[in-house]
């Protein structure tokens, strides 16, 4: 950390980040001082990048189809007064995708980005593969060609109405891989697509034109990220800086493989989808038919459909009730608290929400219940893979 090599005696190494307080980044409001641990000043170096992030990093995929613009502005407002200079989006969403909503976040981020100083705030998005029919982004043209990789950025910088995107990830990958919910390797579905030694050639060219300044990877497999990392290293390419990948109580495939790749070739988890689609919060236990993304988009949470998701879901909405917590404050918690992750990716449809998410995020669970936490988890092992 360049801190430490100041003489600055605060630093220190923790999941693959340095952590260590910004002093430009310190000004928050009176109200968020108020309502905020100073925690949320915290940066960590993402990965062996040099961006410097917030523990918290501010999901968008609901901007432009569950939120409006105002309601998406009151929400970054409200992540910077917080100490959160995070922020993740990606050139498919608003979700559900469809041609309608590509692109309306990055639009909606745009026009709030034109009116911050730049610098202060970490900007990642992402562009989209292969294996899914979305022939309205590029034509349909979803590889990770240079072609496509320069023409995602492109359009990218245009409706973010920016220069530099500081984190550019591959949102997952263009080969044959289960994704989304699925957990078999099936070689019968083999198909073409970009060799990664192509991609990462694409990608340095990005970073020596200044477009983009650290790569990442996003629904990666231990093979995919030990292939970007050993081909990085052979022909001296860009290295992963992190990897976004879905991580909470109901799938912590992450620490099968993955953990320890990130641990030794430092790269960071970025975890999305902490809650489970808001399963993790106990509301459709409660009331099945609660407003949320499971219920509004129909078959778009089919990852959660899985057999052992309730009965799972039941034990630890119980525990963290026996104990006094929130389910959601306990499952974000228990994600945050993580050696190996890097920046939490929370989103919110409401500010109320996105605050509690906040607080959740900082507060420190107890021995005893994360140790109930893991025997829940021992007989329960990963029902949404």
């Amino acid at each position: 950390c360049a801190h430490s090599k100041k003489g600055a005696g605060s630093c220190r190494f923790v999941a693959t980040a340095w952590l260590c307080p910004d002093k430009k980044d310190s000004a928050m409001t009176l109200q968020a001082e108020r309502s905020l641990p100073r925690s949320a000043e915290l940066r960590r170096t993402l990965g062996t990048s040099e961006l410097l992030v917030s523990p918290i990093c501010l999901g968008t995929m609901t901007w432009g189809t569950q939120n409006t613009e105002a309601e998406a502005h009151s929400q970054l407002d409200a992540a910077v007064a917080a100490g959160i200079n995070f922020i993740d989006t990606a050139e498919m969403y608003s979700v559900p995708p469809n041609a309608e909503s590509y692109g309306k976040t990055e639009i909606i981020i745009g026009h709030w980005l034109k009116r911050q100083s730049r610098d202060r705030i970490v900007l990642a998005t992402k562009i989209a593969g292969a294996g899914r029919s979305m022939p309205w982004i590029r034509g349909g043209q979803l590889d990770f060609s240079k072609t496509s990789l320069n023409a995602a950025v492109d359009a990218s910088l245009r409706r973010l109405q920016t220069d530099t995107i500081d984190l550019y990830q591959l949102h997952w990958p263009v080969r044959n891989v289960p994704m989304f919910g699925g957990y078999l390797f099936d070689p019968a579905q083999e198909r073409e697509s970009t060799p990664i030694r192509e991609t990462l050639d694409g990608l340095a060219d990005l970073v020596r034109a200044g477009k983009i300044r650290a790569v990442g990877l996003s629904n990666e497999t231990p093979w995919g990220v030990m292939q970007f990392a050993r081909l990085a290293d052979a022909h001296g390419l860009p290295r992963v800086a992190s990897v976004q990948n879905a991580y909470n109580l109901l799938n912590r495939t992450w620490e099968q493989g993955l953990a320890e790749i990130a641990y030794r070739e430092k790269i960071a988890l970025l975890p999305y989808s902490v809650l489970g689609f808001g399963l993790l919060s106990g509301k459709y236990l409660d009331n099945p038919q609660a407003p949320g993304r499971v219920n509004a988009f129909k078959g778009f949470a089919q990852r959660y459909a899985k057999p052992g998701v309730a009965s799972a879901v039941a034990e630890y909405v119980a525990l963290a009730r026996r104990h006094g917590l929130s389910p959601a404050v306990m499952a974000l918690a228990f994600v945050a608290s993580r050696w190996f992750v890097g920046s939490t990716i929370i989103g919110a449809t409401s500010l109320i929400q996105f605050e509690e998410n906040i607080r959740a995020c900082q507060t420190r669970l107890s021995d005893e219940v994360l140790q109930a936490i893991e025997e829940i988890y021992l007989r329960q092992s990963n029902p949404a893979p």
